[in-house]
């Protein structure tokens, strides 16, 4: 348990050095030619942006309102967002989460640092929102199976490619009200959400 604890200090150590140092850079996806913002943290690169590659199925705008898609990305059932991040980049896994809310120190205070740090496309009022990651979580809510759409400016929600032992998926979300992460499996697979794409 010692060496544990231990272990678990220097990663946010060394996370938080990489935080103070992170890198930032971009990417073009040539299905699309879309530019998105990046950024690295400790050995992870993460898209800054949520995806934004239309496909013809199990994939949508919030509100079926493609004017939204330039800030808040599409929502993907969960069978779509594991095809839909562009070559060299992946769904991250559960595990590949857990790295990432490590290093910005736990899941009580890393949603906080993850936001984007306005009231703009955040509701009010974004309690805790720093964005030291410079992730620029934006929250595009979800698109239940049944086809309502709930929470844009609430409520950030990520798929993870990973399943639990029940046959659900784990999820990232963050909130406007705290600057917490919360992992659940709340949400069915022919729900929409947001994908955040990792560089393999």
């Amino acid at each position: 348990m010692k060496s544990k604890s231990s272990l678990i200090i220097i990663t946010i150590l060394l996370c938080a050095f990489y935080v103070s140092a992170q890198e930032f850079g971009s990417f073009t996806d040539s299905r699309d030619g879309k530019i998105y913002k990046t950024v690295k943290l400790g050995k992870q690169t993460w898209m800054a942006e949520n995806l934004a590659y239309k496909l013809n199925y199990g994939c949508w705008a919030y509100n079926d309102d493609e004017n939204n898609v330039a800030t808040y990305g599409y929502l993907y059932n969960w069978e779509t967002a594991k095809k839909a991040c562009p070559p060299g980049w992946h769904l991250p896994s559960d595990e590949e989460w857990e790295t990432l809310i490590t290093c910005l120190g736990s899941k009580r205070v890393a949603g906080g640092r993850m936001k984007e740090c306005d009231t703009i496309h955040w509701k009010h009022p974004n309690d805790d929102a720093n964005n030291i990651s410079g992730f620029s979580a934006l929250p595009g809510g979800f698109r239940s199976g049944i086809g309502s759409y709930r929470n844009i400016r609430m409520t950030a929600c990520w798929w993870s490619s990973s399943e639990n032992d029940a046959g659900d998926v784990w999820v990232r979300a963050l909130y406007y009200n705290n600057g917490k992460v919360d992992r659940n499996y709340d949400y069915f697979m022919r729900d929409g959400l947001s994908v955040r794409c990792i560089k393999d």
